[in-house]
């Protein structure tokens, strides 16, 4: 037999540093409460497809046409699929894809089934499963229907559009004339007159509708109005929604837009992908060619594969009672966080996600900020992200965050939960004080300081919510490093740690929050040094406290100050 040079060695055996880094996410995403609105927990089936064995192939190119008109069950009859491929071969640029044709055929046609409505069935219903990602999938519809220099009309960014709706940094912004329109800067909603004047006024060749960061419903036909106006394309970019769409909880515009995007990881829950669309074979057609090898090479079949799971699981009662909760829940969030004091943009929400105005939090006339807030929620367990709302003036000064619900239902959070879950935010939020910081060459910034017992009150809960709780402490010493562990001392303990000799020790006295410790200081080793307490629990109370001003965000006694640092605290 001759010697083979393919590895079969476990990653836990050849790459231990990488499963360690692997787990660690791993339980990252078990111990937090995840938030992002464009993120979800893909089912076990779907990461299972995810691995096999068709992420070791290329097939640039589609499947036979004719296979879009097949049901499942005629594109999965091996026996005459495999002896048409041997008489006919197919039109992909490589051999040994007859599999993979079957793959991507049933993966479309479980698509078209899925997302037909609006009298549009699934024969006519053209789907492409190959684009990467959501960006990319839209740079190839651009591609198919447009020109250099053609105008795209959608969302700003700042008041809930995507980058690849023509944003200026984009390339869908460089490439094409963009023009911008907004929602109403009182009610938050899109305003359909204002969007029709702008329209009428501009003459896009393309409009986009669908959005990343808008709560409401869209109103598809009103769209189809405008652009048939102005005598546009309409494009429908349902990324965020999809799954709600897939299950009726959002209405649909396939056979209304001319074209649909979609991503496949959001409250879909498959793997991170995308589709596109259309009705229109005329249209189709320009896509395919556009998608490949106008926008990229050949498909990540594995990521085809695990999608074909993700539709099916979309067809099922269980999804679309998900898609029922996801919905509930956000509008439930959005309620309580209302009531915790938190102005939440529009007055609510009719999907997925919501957006939280955190100008909401103020002190001496300083307003808390997106990027401070999303950070003192991470600290607090809760991941989020700053988002922009309407009013902002760049994505550099975003005064909101971004919150979505797809993977708290899929967990089976219900109303306690989610009322806990604001009870959290609201009260880490409302514990901080924001502040202005002059930061080097005249900048200012916008920070804040978190009130420590609001932190932890917020992180209890999150552990309740998680079922995740810190280990009992096991040692009443703690070890302490880092390149400013001795100027950190010096101002956390009473005595002054920075001229201690290595290898002496000395008594020095913590106070914090509810503390109120003896200890002894050991200096380990120029950036190392350990502090000893009378018990466990002492320590273990003093760990969370050091650890805290190490992140520099815990209220200590001046507002503007921050310890030195950051240090390394653990048990010893």
């Amino acid at each position: 037999m001759p010697q083979a040079f393919i590895f079969h060695d476990t990653l836990a055996d050849f790459d231990p540093a990488l499963d360690e880094l692997l787990k660690r996410e791993d339980e990252r995403q078990a111990s937090k409460i995840i938030l992002i609105a464009s993120e979800s927990a893909a089912p076990t089936a779907v990461q299972q497809a995810l691995m096999s064995s068709f992420a070791n192939i290329y097939a640039e190119g589609y499947p036979r046409p004719e296979s879009r008109r097949q049901t499942e069950a005629e594109i999965l009859d091996y026996d005459v699929e495999l002896a048409h491929h041997n008489r006919y071969s197919d039109p992909r640029y490589y051999k040994g894809v007859e599999l993979a044709n079957l793959l991507e055929a049933v993966t479309r046609r479980r698509a078209a089934e899925l997302f037909a409505a609006n009298d549009i069935t699934a024969d006519n219903l053209f789907v492409n499963v190959q684009p990467l990602s959501g960006a990319p999938a839209n740079s190839a519809v651009y591609t198919a229907l447009l020109q250099p220099g053609d105008t795209i009309m959608g969302l700003d960014l700042n008041h809930g559009g995507h980058l690849s709706h023509g944003s200026k940094v984009n390339r869908s912004g460089k490439v094409y004339n963009s023009v911008s329109y907004t929602v109403d800067a009182k009610t938050e909603l899109l305003d359909y007159e204002a969007i029709e004047r702008l329209a009428l006024e501009v003459k896009p060749q393309i409009i986009v509708a669908g959005y990343s960061a808008y709560p409401r419903l869209v109103d598809w036909g009103r769209f189809r109005e405008i652009a048939d106006k102005c005598g546009a394309y309409l494009m429908a970019d349902i990324a965020h929604i999809s799954g709600l769409v897939a299950a009726g909880m959002h209405p649909s515009p396939i056979g209304i837009a001319d074209v649909v995007t979609t991503t496949t990881h959001k409250s879909l829950c498959g793997p991170r992908g995308a589709m596109i669309m259309t009705h229109r074979r005329d249209l189709s057609l320009k896509i395919d060619r556009a998608v490949f090898p106008g926008e990229q090479g050949g498909p990540h079949l594995n990521n085809i594969a695990a999608l074909a799971v993700a539709l099916k699981l979309a067809r099922t009662e269980q999804f679309r009672q998900l898609q029922e909760r996801i919905v509930i829940n956000a509008d439930r969030l959005a309620r309580k966080l209302t009531e915790h004091g938190l102005r939440v943009i529009s007055g609510g929400t009719d999907n997925h996600l919501l957006l939280v105005d955190v100008k909401s939090v103020t002190h001496n006339g300083v307003h808390l900020s997106g990027d401070m807030a999303a950070r003192i929620l991470d600290l607090a367990g809760i991941v989020t992200n700053r988002n922009t709302i309407p009013g902002d003036p760049t994505a550099f000064s975003a005064s909101g965050v971004r919150l979505g619900t797809v993977w708290i239902s899929q967990l089976g959070y219900g109303e306690a939960e989610v009322d806990k879950l604001a009870e959290a935010m609201g009260t880490v939020l409302n514990g901080c004080t924001p502040f202005i910081y002059a930061a080097p060459g005249g900048k200012t910034l916008l920070r804040t300081k978190v009130d420590f017992a609001a932190l932890q009150r917020a992180r209890t809960l999150v552990n309740e919510l998680t079922g995740k709780f810190p280990a009992p402490p096991a040692s009443d010493t703690l070890n302490l490093t880092g390149t400013a562990v001795a100027d950190f001392l010096d101002y956390a303990l009473t005595t002054n740690a920075r001229d201690l000799p290595a290898g002496q020790t000395q008594a020095t006295h913590l106070y914090g929050p509810g503390l109120d410790f003896a200890a002894r200081l050991l200096r380990v080793a120029d950036d190392h040094f350990q502090l000893r307490f009378a018990d466990a629990d002492a320590a273990g109370a003093a760990g969370v406290w050091l650890a805290a001003l190490s992140d520099g965000f815990a209220q200590f006694d001046d507002l503007y100050g921050k310890l030195p640092g950051p240090v390394v605290v653990k048990m010893a």
